[in-house]
């Protein structure tokens, strides 16, 4: 598996080999700094921490900047990726290179967050006729039981708070990548705001 911490920039347009215009979303890589490898021998896996964006000195904890070795200031983001598909060392710095031989990528980010909603923006509900008279238009209708038990189950499809999760959309096919702008755009939509941090990976439920 390959990955790296990135941004994500927003969406926009563009045009394939057959001339088809293309809804992508960019996504900014910056150089991301291996802060430190840990082996088998010591963890039980193998995995490569990455870190993205230096913090100040006096913003980190004595624990936190602890972490990082000499000569590598503390990074903001840090991740951690097993079976990391790349030989590096500490202190490389790995950019859009590393995505050139990947044609689909895994994207995961926090979603934007929507407040408290009901259960037909939240769940998809139908509701009732928008008829007049009706009395049932929005409502999520009965939630207990007629005879025991006497209380509603888990889990029951409710209002709620809505968004502000951990997402992870799969199979996202790259369809350009820039390596003087530090860029890569992906076929579709990802999870997050503008300027959100996600991880991009190479997709493991696709051939590459």
């Amino acid at each position: 598996m390959i990955g790296l911490i990135a941004k994500k920039v927003g969406m926009t347009q563009v045009f394939d080999e057959s001339g088809n215009l293309v809804p992508v979303t960019v996504i900014s890589v910056e150089p991301n700094t291996v802060v430190s490898l840990k082996k088998e021998e010591a963890f039980g896996y193998d995995a490569v921490v990455l870190g993205l964006e230096d913090m100040k000195l006096a913003r980190a904890g004595k624990p936190y900047a602890g972490q990082f070795p000499e000569g590598i200031a503390p990074k903001r983001h840090l991740k951690e990726f097993r079976g990391f598909e790349r030989e590096v060392a500490v202190g490389d710095q790995l950019g859009v290179e590393v995505l050139e031989d990947i044609r689909f990528v895994d994207v995961t980010a926090t979603s934007k967050g929507k407040g408290f909603q009901g259960v037909m923006k939240r769940w998809g509900f139908h509701g009732g006729r928008a008829s007049h008279g009706s009395k049932f238009h929005r409502e999520p209708g009965g939630t207990g039981n007629s005879t025991t038990p006497g209380h509603c189950f888990k889990n029951i499809k409710m209002p709620g708070r809505m968004g502000r999760e951990r997402v992870t959309v799969q199979n996202l096919r790259i369809q350009k990548i820039d390596p003087e702008l530090k860029v890569v755009m992906v076929r579709g939509s990802v999870p997050g705001h503008k300027d959100c941090t996600l991880i991009i990976k190479s997709a493991v439920k696709k051939e590459q």
